[in-house]
């Protein structure tokens, strides 16, 4: 029984993985990773994943959809919280004034974080919330595409 909960859990992460990468974003697995692209000038939107139900069911939609906009940050990436838990800390790191939390999302600019959305204010909230915070970031803080 557990070895089959454990390729269940497997599938949910891989279709959650893929959802993003995807939509477009570049998937970040370890902390070199993180600062390889972190450390790039330019803007970066990071969304933490996350196979948490409800939460995740609002996220990775929302950072799917967000992507129909005018402007766009320089980066689109991704952390797995609790797969890849180095990279995940990374990125934590930089945004130390903010709680980890999991599904989210960080706003970087210059390798600085700017604003997060966290999971507060994704479970329980409509998709489209969520979309709206994402592109009121891009609006300020991103060029025309």
């Amino acid at each position: 029984m557990n070895m089959d909960f454990n390729l269940y859990m497997n599938d949910i992460v891989n279709q959650a993985r893929n959802e993003m990468t995807d939509s477009g974003y570049t998937q970040l697995q370890t902390p070199e990773d993180v600062d390889t692209h972190l450390n790039k000038e330019g803007t970066a939107l990071v969304m933490v994943n996350s196979v948490c139900g409800c939460a995740g069911g609002i996220a990775r939609p929302a950072a799917k959809h967000a992507l129909n906009y005018d402007k766009m940050p320089d980066q689109l990436l991704t952390v797995f919280a609790g797969q890849d838990k180095d990279a995940t800390e990374a990125v934590r790191d930089r945004a130390t004034e903010y709680l980890p939390s999991s599904p989210s999302f960080a706003f970087f600019k210059d390798g600085k974080v700017v604003d997060m959305i966290e999971r507060h204010e994704i479970e329980g909230h409509e998709t489209m919330s969520v979309i709206t915070g994402i592109q009121a970031w891009f609006e300020e803080y991103c060029d025309e595409i």
